[in-house]
């Protein structure tokens, strides 16, 4: 079940958003001090403040629990932006992502996107493959000088 988040969740949001962008952090060596805006290290203001800004966000419960989180930002007229897909690592591999992507593009083409964009660690080889094998394709690659990693960019169409 995939429904929107209010505000008093926000916590619990944070807590998933947390631990299943920890296991990623660990895997590629990020900290707070070489890359404090991955989402392992993002304080509550911040998800707060995006909720506030009217981000729209979900979550994916499995009998009571949420297993899973994402955020869909506004970018343009005709674009969102998929943020903070996450997944509890005891929840992954059963087919939760998948159904937040699918409701991620539905809802975006809901509300008038053709598109939705993201970025990703490039160097995460099996992220990358998922998303593409998820109908997104890869439009490039750049280096922020304040990043231990390149941002690969992904984009898909929405409603399918």
């Amino acid at each position: 079940m995939i429904r929107r988040v209010t505000e008093s969740e926000l916590p619990l949001c944070l807590r998933v958003i947390h631990e299943a962008f920890g296991t990623v952090a660990e895997e590629f060596g990020l900290t707070p001090d070489n890359c404090p805006t991955n989402g392992a290290f993002m304080p509550l203001t911040r998800l707060l403040e995006d909720y506030r800004k009217g981000d729209a966000m979900f979550v994916c419960r499995e009998g009571g629990a949420i297993a899973g989180f994402m955020q869909l930002s506004r970018r343009g007229q005709a674009v969102y932006e998929l943020e903070k897909l996450a997944v509890l690592p005891e929840y992954r591999h059963r087919g939760y992502g998948k159904a937040l992507l699918g409701f991620a593009k539905q809802e975006a083409a809901a509300n008038g996107a053709a598109r939705i964009h993201i970025g990703i660690i490039e160097e995460n080889e099996r992220l990358k493959r998922w998303y593409l094998a998820n109908g997104f394709v890869h439009m490039g690659t750049r280096v922020f000088s304040h990043l231990p990693f390149t941002v690969g960019f992904l984009e898909t169409a929405c409603g399918g």
